[in-house]
């Protein structure tokens, strides 16, 4: 009886091991994607996005993947910092909501800098080995 305890007992951690470890993989996916909108990282932007991504920001203004990397290289939108905090994670084997607060400093048709406070909602999917965004909205936070 200790043996088979022994054995369920050490499946249970592998198992909590693993999904918080696919949890913090996800998390520093999700912080490094905002990271290449800062640096306008085109070729990380689009290899962290699906194709029918759907980007929505607080202002009602949604993008596709075209839309957002082509928006970068005109400088339609520029952001100059993305932080976040309160990162909730909720996983369903190859999907995942990622809910979080944002600070964004950003500028859109070259207009003054702009401070947001966001509530962001995101779903992301795994694509073999690899977390990418398929989609995104933002509200204004409190």
């Amino acid at each position: 009886m200790k043996l088979v305890l022994t054995i369920l007992w050490m499946l249970l951690v592998n198992v909590n091991f693993a999904q918080t470890t696919d949890e913090q993989k996800l998390i520093t996916t999700v912080k490094e994607f905002h990271q290449a909108l800062v640096k306008k990282n085109t070729v990380s932007i689009n290899q962290q996005t699906d194709k029918a991504l759907s980007y929505g920001h607080s202002n009602g203004w949604i993008q596709t993947k075209t839309d957002l990397i082509k928006d970068f290289e005109t400088g339609k939108i520029s952001y100059e910092s993305y932080k976040e905090d309160s990162i909730v994670v909720l996983m369903n084997e190859n999907v995942a909501n990622v809910r979080f607060i944002a600070d964004i400093t950003a500028t859109v048709n070259g207009d003054i800098k702009n401070n947001y406070h966001l509530k962001v909602y995101e779903v992301w999917i795994k694509k073999g080995k690899r977390w990418v965004l398929f989609g995104r909205q933002a509200i204004k936070g409190n």
